[in-house]
Formats: C-alpha cells, structure tokens, sequence
C-alpha cells in the first residue's frame, strides 16, 4: 500500500469531506428539492417537462433557469443557430483530435491528471452542445419561417420578449419552445452544468499550469512543449468563444458542481494511491507532509476566485455588450 496516512492527512481529508458535503447540500438545496418550487417555476424548469395541455409560459422563472431554446440560439440577434453549431463542432473536433494526441504520445495514463480530466469535460460539453444545437436548427427549420419575418429575427425576438415581460403569450417560437422542452430536459441540464464547471475547471487549469507548474514545477511529463501549450489555451480559447455566442445564463450557486468535480479527482487520487502508485502528478496533493491541510486549504479556496473570474466575464457580457450594441445583443439570465 504505496499511501501512507499521517496524522495531519485527517485534517485533508476533513477538508474535501466538507467541501464534498457543501456542494452536494447546495446541489440539492437549488436543484434537487422540486417540491419547495411553486408549479408555475416546476414547468418551467430543466428537469420537469411542462404538461402539453398547458401553453402560457410565466416569464418569472428561478435564477437557475435556462430555457430549452437558449441552449442552441446565440445572444447576437440575426445570428443563425447554424453558427453557433459550427463553432461547436470545431471546437469538438479539434479538441478531440489534441485529446488524441495527447493518448497518442503518453497513453492512457495521462488521465492522472486533473488537465485531462478537465479537458475531456470541455470535450463532452461541446458534444452535448453540438448534439443539442442540430437539434434546435432541425426544429427551426420546421417550425419557421414566419410570414413576416426571418427565422432567426423572429425566434431572438420572441426570446427577448419572454425575458423582459412578466407572463408570455402564445405565439410561434413559444410552441417551439414547448416542443424542445419535453425532449431536452435532461440533456440541458446536463449541458448547462458541464458547462459551468468546465468554466471553473479551465481558469484553474490555466492559472495553475502558466503560473505555477511552468515556471516552477516543470519536469518530463509537465514541461511547456506545442502539445502542453495547445492543451491549455484551446480549452479556454473555445469555451470563451461559445461563450460570446451563447445565450446561456451562469448562475453563481453552480459553483457547487466546480467543487464536486474537483473532490471527485482527488478522491480519484487518494484510491489509485491507496493500490499501490505512489507518484502524485500534482506535488502540492501530497500527503506525506505536514503542509499538506496547508495546500488541501488553499487549493479549496482558490476555487471560489477562479469561478467569480469567469462569472465576471459573463457579467461584463451582458452589462457592456447592450450598451455597445442595443440592437444586436440579447441579455441572458
């Protein structure tokens, strides 16, 4: 057994311990207790399809709501859906490719590493991403065009009114909205929360490689090459450009999933250890020394600057685009 338990490790693993129940508390504090929701705000959430029967939609929604339609349609008005789908496929594609590399040149053993693990989420968002929006532009391109105006003006603008007034109405792109409500619950949910820990995840991956493995901890398998240098630029350089095109909303008490995907990785850690490897890919996860409640303390509370980082870029998105651009951008929630 290549993992050895000192006494300061408790206060380590008191630490994820607490971090792991925290976020699964706030996970089922926001998202997991339906039943304190009111029925209008149930219909309209992602995990609870609203009754064919019922068409008005109620424009007062919970602050971790995401329509079905934001999932695919861009912020940027008159922008077709179907460029919002070709950004997601590129970005999958090449991603996948450097994925492919990356096996390629190390093996499988590289998914030691909270990089790779990181990666292969931004990898399954775009997925799910480009999935979803084919989806939406096959359901455009049936259920539009308008006879007076384009599809894509006519969708952006049924979605701003939904955001701005208190109750809907029944109107084309609201039916078009229930009709990819009741096959896309699930996968937006999934969608939108893959995609605010990749957000989380990205900044601290980048941060941490740039700012403290190259310059102080670099070694064979962690050193700056072309493949390490394109494996942490293309992960924030795509999701940031999805991010200037989507309509998604990026609600704060989310940082829950960030934290949890972190726990599950250093859980991951202690058990391969436990069997018997004894490297630890990241020096400050070990546990044989005493700084070690230190690290495990620090790395817990980085994780807080490295979300606020990018939940301020999505705020100054919708704070200055609409200024800058009144008539093209669309706010999302």
């Amino acid at each position: 057994m290549a993992l050895q338990v000192y006494w300061y490790d408790f206060v380590c693993f008191g630490i994820v311990a607490a971090s792991l129940c925290g976020a699964l508390w706030v996970i089922w504090r926001k998202e997991g207790s339906s039943s304190r929701l009111e029925d209008s705000n149930m219909y309209d959430s992602l995990l609870v399809a609203r009754p064919n029967s019922e068409v008005v939609f109620v424009g007062a929604l919970p602050r971790g709501h995401v329509s079905s339609s934001q999932l695919w349609t861009s912020c940027w008005k008159g922008v077709h859906p179907g460029w919002l789908l070709f950004t997601r496929i590129l970005s999958f594609l090449v991603m996948a490719g450097s994925l492919a590399w990356d096996v390629v040149e190390w093996d499988a053993t590289i998914f030691v590493y909270y990089t790779e693990w990181t990666f292969a989420l931004v990898i399954v968002y775009f997925a799910i991403g480009t999935v979803v929006s084919a989806y939406g532009c096959w359901l455009l391109s049936n259920q539009y065009p308008s006879a007076n105006r384009e599809p894509t003006e006519s969708l952006t603008s049924d979605l701003e009114e939904r955001r701005e007034t208190k109750v809907g109405t029944k109107s084309q792109g609201h039916y078009a909205q229930e009709d990819i409500q009741q096959t896309a619950g699930f996968w937006g949910y999934l969608m939108q929360t893959a995609f605010q820990t990749c957000a989380g995840a990205v900044i601290l991956t980048d941060i941490v490689f740039w700012c403290v493995i190259v310059p102080f901890l670099s070694n064979s398998h962690l050193g700056l090459n072309v493949l390490m240098g394109c494996m942490h630029t293309l992960n924030a350089a795509f999701l940031l450009l999805d991010t200037a095109l989507n309509s998604l909303s990026f609600p704060c008490f989310r940082l829950a999933y960030f934290v949890l995907w972190s726990c599950l990785y250093v859980i991951f850690q202690w058990i391969i250890h436990a069997c018997g490897v004894s490297w630890w890919p990241y020096p400050f996860l070990e546990l044989d020394t005493p700084w070690a409640p230190l690290w495990y303390f620090c790395l817990a509370v980085v994780h807080i600057p490295c979300y606020a980082t990018y939940a301020l870029i999505i705020k100054a998105k919708n704070t200055f685009l609409p200024r800058l651009f009144p008539h093209a951008f669309v706010r999302s929630y």
